[in-house]
Parts: C-alpha cells; sequence; structure tokens
C-alpha cells in the first residue's frame, strides 16, 4: 500500500456502502424527511438522532421499503403495532411477527423480547427502533444485537436519546453501524478526565474531528432548523411544571427529618410514602375528566392507583405480552382514561399526544426514564399545554434535585451536539459525503548548523539521500498513549496498536534506507500499560518489544539497550495506577505491579561503517565509559528537559513528555561524531536538536505540531547563541 493510501484508509471518516437512493422518495414525507431517508440510503449503515415526533418512524419505514432485501425492524412493547399502523398512513406495508418463521413479508416488525427468533441471515437490513436500548456499553441485549446484527449489511439505529449520560455512549451506536468499535473510539478521541479512571472527556484538539466523525454516520436533530429547514408545524407546545412534596413526620431523635442518600435508603423511603403520594396523584386525577398517564416504579404504588382511580388500568412487568400489547392500545384508542405503567415498560416510542397530563408518583435516579415518559406526550403533534405533575417525599429531595441536574447536563450536551454536528449535517444532506481531508501544514526554519521542518516525518524523509544520516535519537509516538493532534498523519491519532505499527512502519522503513551503513539509530520508550475500559484487560503491552521486532524486519540489528529508573511515587500520583497504589496491597497484591521503566533502545543499520567514530582516554575515560555503560542509568533527573510550557495549547492534552537532555547527551558524545548530522522525525521541542547543537554537531528535525514546532525554533536558536558565545575569543565574550 502507498502512504496516501494508508492515510485515506485511516482517516476518522466512515465510508457509504449503501445504495444510490430512488429519484422519487415517498411524497407524504416532509422536504427534510426525504433528504435524511436518501442520505442513510447512501451511508448503508447509519443512525437517525431526531427529537420525539419529528417522524423517525416513517423516516425508518421508507428507509427500510427501498433496502434491497428484507428488512427486521426492532421496537420496543407495543411499538411494534403502532409501527404497522404509521406505515399503512404513509403506503409501506409491515407486517407483525414474533418469530421468524412466520412470516415473509417485505418488512417484518417485531419486539426486542423476540430477538433470538429470528435468523439474521434472511434479512438484508435491520432497524433498531428505540435504539437507545444500546447505551449500556456491558448489557447483555446490546451485546446481543451487536452479536447478532454483525453481518447485516444494513443498519438503521433510531432514538431521540443516544447519549442521554456521556459522549462515551455514542461508542455503542458507532459498534452497532461499524463505524469503530467502543474501545477505538475512547481510544482515538477520548482521554480520562484528570484522576478519575472511569471518567473519559473528548480530546480538546480532535473535538472538531470527532464530530466530523459521528457526523459521517450520523444525523442529529431537535428541530427542522438544525438541518436548515423551516420549523413550520414542529414547534412544541407549552409546557407547565407542577411539584407536589409530601412532608415527612417526625422521627424519634431526629430534630429535622434526614433525606434517603443510598438508593437502599431511596427505595425504603418510597415504600414508606406509597399512600402519600398516590392520595395526591388520585386527587388530582379523580378531578379531572382528561386522559392521564401515571408513572410509577413500584407495584405497590401500582395497586393504590387503580385502587384509588377507578377508570384507570395498569400495565406491569407480570402481565403477559398480549396482555400488555391489548392494555396500551387501549389507551391509545382512548378506550381507557388513565394509564399507570412504569417508564421502563412503555417509556420507549409510544405516541401519545391525545393525552396532555402526566404524573410521576415518585422520581428514579434515570433522566433518561424520565424524558422519555413525559415526552410521550409533549411532542411534536400535540396540540395543547402538556402539564407534568412530579409528586415526591420529603426524603426523596435528593433524587429531584439529581434529575433537575441531569436534565440540564443532557440540554446542554444535547445542544453540543447539534452544534457541532449541524454543518457536517448539512453538506452530506445536500451531497454525497467527501473524502476526508489529508492535507497538512508544512513549513520550515533553517539556522546555523539546523533545520527545523514542520511537517510529516514520512514526507521528509523521502527527501533525504540513500545513507547520509550519521545518527537518530527520538521518542516516538507511544501508540494512542499520548495524542496531540487530530491530523491523519500523526502516528500517535491511532485507534489501536496494530495501526499506530502500520502507520510507523513507512517512516522505520525510510529511516533504515536513508541511515548510513554501520550507524546507529536510538529510540526512547515504555511498555504501555493497558486498561479494562480500552483493552478489556489490566496489563502490560510489550511496546518495547513490538517497536524492536518492527525495526528488525526493516533490516535493523538491535545492538544495545538501557533501561532508566522512574520513581513509582510520581508515576503513582500522576496515573493512579491500580498496580502501583498502596491500598491494593490490602486489597489483592496479585494486582499490584512495579513501576514502568523507561528504556533508550539502540539499532544498528548494518554494514562496514564508512565514519567510524572514535574516542580518545581523555575525551572518555575509563570511569564515564563504566557509567555509560551500565545496563541500567539510575542517575537520569526527569526534570533535566527543556522549557516546553510556550508550546502547550489550550486544547492539548496529557502532558508534553520531551525526553531528557542527559538521555541525548550520552548517546550522542557515544554514538556520533563532531559534525555528524543527528536527525529526529519527532523533533517535538527540539531537545534532540539543543544537545546537538551544544555538542557541535549538525541537526536536522521534523514535527507535526506547529505550536511544538516553534517552541524547537526558539529551542534550537537559543542553543546556537550559545554555541556562538563559547567560539568567541575571551575579550570579545566578555
Amino acid at each position: 500500500m502507498m502512504y496516501e493510501e494508508f492515510l485515506a484508509g485511516k482517516a476518522a471518516r466512515v465510508a457509504p456502502c449503501g445504495i444510490e437512493p430512488p429519484t422519487l422518495i415517498n411524497q407524504m414525507l416532509f422536504p427534510w424527511q426525504r433528504q435524511i431517508v436518501a442520505w442513510a440510503l447512501r451511508r448503508g449503515r447509519a443512525c437517525i438522532w431526531a427529537d420525539c415526533g419529528l417522524g423517525k418512524t416513517p423516516m425508518q419505514l421508507e428507509w427500510a421499503h427501498h433496502v434491497p432485501g428484507r428488512v427486521l425492524v426492532i421496537a420496543p412493547l407495543a411499538v411494534a403495532h403502532q409501527t404497522i399502523r404509521e406505515g399503512a398512513k404513509f403506503g409501506i406495508d409491515a407486517e407483525y411477527a414474533r418469530d421468524g418463521a412466520d412470516t415473509d413479508a417485505d418488512i417484518t416488525v417485531t419486539n426486542y423480547e423476540m430477538l433470538d427468533r429470528f435468523d439474521p441471515a434472511r434479512f438484508a437490513g435491520v432497524v433498531l427502533d428505540e435504539s437507545s436500548i444500546l447505551k449500556a456499553y456491558d448489557g447483555k441485549t446490546k451485546q446481543r444485537i451487536l452479536d447478532t446484527f454483525r453481518d447485516v449489511p444494513f443498519r438503521l439505529a433510531c432514538t431521540a436519546t443516544p447519549a442521554p449520560n456521556d459522549h462515551m455512549e455514542l461508542g455503542n451506536h458507532a459498534e452497532f453501524v461499524g463505524a469503530m468499535t467502543r474501545e477505538e473510539m475512547l481510544a482515538m478521541f477520548f482521554v480520562h478526565d484528570s484522576g478519575e479512571t472511569q471518567k473519559r472527556r473528548i480530546k480538546g484538539h480532535g473535538r472538531a474531528e470527532f464530530w466530523a466523525w459521528v457526523a459521517s454516520w450520523a444525523i442529529m436533530m431537535r428541530r427542522p432548523s438544525d438541518l436548515g429547514f423551516d420549523d413550520d408545524g414542529f414547534l412544541l407546545p407549552a409546557l407547565s411544571m407542577h411539584q407536589y412534596t409530601s412532608a415527612a413526620g417526625p422521627v424519634a431523635g431526629q430534630l429535622f427529618p434526614s433525606e434517603a442518600a443510598t438508593l437502599p435508603e431511596r427505595i425504603a423511603a418510597r415504600r414508606e410514602t406509597v399512600g402519600q403520594r398516590v392520595k395526591v396523584a388520585a386527587d388530582l386525577i379523580n378531578a379531572s375528566d382528561e386522559e392521564w398517564v401515571v408513572w410509577c416504579g413500584l407495584n405497590a404504588e401500582s395497586d393504590a392507583l387503580v385502587r384509588a382511580i377507578p377508570d384507570a388500568i395498569d400495565v406491569r412487568g407480570s402481565h403477559g405480552l398480549d396482555e400488555k400489547e391489548s392494555r396500551l392500545l387501549a389507551f391509545s384508542r382512548r378506550e381507557a382514561r388513565v394509564m399507570v405503567t412504569k417508564p421502563r415498560i412503555a417509556g420507549f416510542g409510544l405516541n401519545w399526544q391525545h393525552c396532555r397530563n402526566v404524573a410521576f408518583v415518585g422520581l428514579s435516579d434515570s433522566w433518561e426514564q424520565y424524558y422519555q415518559a413525559v415526552r410521550r406526550c409533549w411532542r411534536f403533534g400535540q396540540s395543547r399545554e402538556v402539564r407534568v405533575h412530579v409528586i415526591t417525599h420529603e426524603t426523596e429531595g435528593a433524587v429531584v434535585r439529581n434529575i433537575k441536574r441531569k436534565e440540564d447536563e443532557a440540554a446542554e450536551m444535547a445542544k453540543m451536539m447539534v452544534d457541532n454536528m449541524s454543518e457536517f449535517n448539512k453538506a452530506d444532506l445536500s451531497s454525497p459525503a467527501q473524502p476526508a481531508r489529508n492535507s497538512h501544514d508544512t513549513d520550515a526554519a533553517v539556522g546555523a548548523k539546523w533545520d527545523m521542518r514542520l511537517g510529516d516525518c514520512v514526507d521528509v524523509l523521502g527527501e533525504i539521500d540513500d545513507d547520509s544520516l550519521h545518527y537518530s535519537i527520538f521518542s516516538p509516538p507511544f501508540a494512542s498513549l499520548y495524542t496531540y493532534t487530530d491530523n491523519p498523519r500523526d502516528m500517535g491519532n491511532t485507534r489501536t496498536h496494530t495501526e499506530f505499527f502500520a502507520h510507523f512502519q513507512f517512516a522505520v522503513d525510510e529511516l533504515y534506507r536513508a541511515m548510513m551503513p554501520g550507524r546507529l539509530c536510538s529510540f526512547h520508550c515504555m511498555q504501555i500499560p493497558t486498561s479494562k475500559a480500552r483493552d478489556g484487560i489490566i496489563g502490560i503491552t510489550d511496546f518495547r518489544g513490538d517497536l524492536i521486532r518492527l525495526f528488525s524486519a526493516a533490516g535493523f540489528v538491535l545492538h544495545s539497550e538501557v533501561c532508566i529508573w522512574k520513581d513509582p511515587v510520581m508515576a503513582m500520583q500522576r496515573t493512579k495506577a491500580l498496580g502501583l497504589l498502596h491500598k491494593q496491597l490490602k486489597k489483592d497484591s496479585c494486582m499490584s505491579r512495579q513501576g514502568i521503566a523507561d528504556y533508550l533502545v539502540t539499532m544498528r543499520k548494518p554494514g562496514d561503517n564508512p565514519e567510524r567514530v572514535t574516542h580518545t582516554n581523555e575525551s572518555f575515560p575509563v570511569q564515564l565509559w563504566q557509567k555509560y555503560a551500565s545496563p541500567v542509568w539510575m542517575d537520569i533527573s526527569p526534570s533535566d528537559v527543556l522549557p516546553y510550557r510556550g508550546a502547550r495549547e489550550h486544547e492539548d492534552e496529557r502532558h508534553i513528555c520531551p525526553l531528557q537532555l542527559e538521555v541525548i547527551r550520552r548517546a550522542i558524545s557515544l554514538w556520533s561524531n563532531p559534525g555528524d548530522l543527528v536527525f529526529s522525525p519527532f523533533g517535538g521541542i527540539g531537545s534532540e536538536g539543543y544537545v546537538a547543537l551544544e555538542m557541535d554537531r549538525r541537526y536536522l528535525g521534523v514535527e507535526i505540531k506547529r505550536s511544538y514546532w516553534e517552541q524547537a525554533i526558539r529551542n534550537l536558536r537559543s542553543a546556537g547563541r550559545q554555541v556562538d558565545l563559547f567560539d568567541l575569543p575571551a575579550a570579545e565574550s566578555s
């Protein structure tokens, strides 16, 4: 593969794999709905994240209608029959089935509960209605869906809440459509937030690239204007919120009642206050003649509500599928005035615009369930003000505040997604997706004895003559451990170790060609820890060994290596690594480990050295050689580095990790002559060049990140001024 071909394949975009949409798409759809359907058909595997009431059902059915082959639509309970009715309105035939053997329809609709009864090989396409079921990254249902439909060519996922709590939840949708695995997404675009290993956020510099990637396989909208269309007919009616809080009675030994803090305490508080909360709800509903949806969380609440409200029916988990569907349809058809049920049973997908009164008899901690439950009634197509009544007990105050906090966070997250994806989506809707950019910034600065290039080291190496480099020393990107740019040419910007080594091989092959025979190349590295979230297991990857094998495959010979000691206490404080924590010894010391050292590994290009490197006893006394010859260097100070804060950009993640100057000094003095050309393909802030000039060598460096390149120039100029000063006669230097 040529280098440019590799980069095009590495770029974080998902190529279309669908079909060219028909010229005429169902004219009963709104213009923006028709464009979304056409886009999804071109994509082949895509997500439609549209708010409640924006017509996901007709869009997914029209998409299924044009897919070449049979399509399976999987929906929540009772939504399946609603989907059949919706299809009939748009002239699209669909058939409900609970078993794949019961139907040969072009479009089959079933429930998630029936998933195991269908053979995916019989279908060319699959639709996940209310695909937020994928959001639980460790859920069994999620994994079963991913495994079952991995080889189905056409896939569509539709939901209003793709990531209600965390952008990391988008990884499961990405995996469903085949864009990238969740682990690859986390490695490429996310970074641990401070010392909390379970929390991640989007890398600052990678934000634009992340959203461009997401927009290459997903459409995000809260209203038509998000995609550049008129909002006429799609403005939500007013929403009024009413909160009722029952007071707690006196508690022995307490001046004031305490709020339930833990989950068991909250459940206990709900059980103890059922009667008080149900009475408030019943008084409201019995005084009204309108339809009501009453959401509860406990069977005891459901029982009490049905007893207290004469014309209420309930749907609960113990009901069979037929009974559940019958009761939900009865409310949808206005055959029942009051529906009592739980959000996890009927909170997703159903259209209940005929009802404008919603009551929550207590709350859970799930904001998504709360949001989806409200949106069964408060959705586009609702013509009246929707009134939401939240009835809690005084001891449940923490839950109410938690839901409000999550509501604010979710609104901010949804706005961020729309703001970041809107322009990409609008451009992609109007024309097929364009190839990802592969251009990059280049520049050069030259001084006395040094040349610093801004650009891709593979390109620069390609310009260097064969057998011309005397020595090379550098610290390569540590796979995806440290990532500094969103540029596909950045070798640290990779999804997997495999992709990193495939990219790095282009540089190693060019480096082998350009190195002088018999001369050396040294790289600084360390072993890389794995994590449960990214790699599925806690351990250590033999990164050093993989690098040695890569260089050896290119033709180099392993020449030497030295281990550089690092303080495990500092590493523990910086990384919070489980294996270095003292408390782990008391929990299970089989998970405790030593700190991770640095290595300077040196490879040799075979052949006779045409320009030997020689030393004298005066320049290299025995005591110094014994120090350098030690297989472990215990005296390298981690703070012996060039100033680097000027290179930091606001969006930078992790830390700048320049190679210690003493390591470079020892290597350059040992393996090069004055006047030799020292090369660094990953020049960073110019540490190798600074020492090379300091030791009367020439230097050629390459760096892909402009802010680092600019800092390197400052450092190289500083080194040049010091060298010039040392060369002045004594009288002039004063």
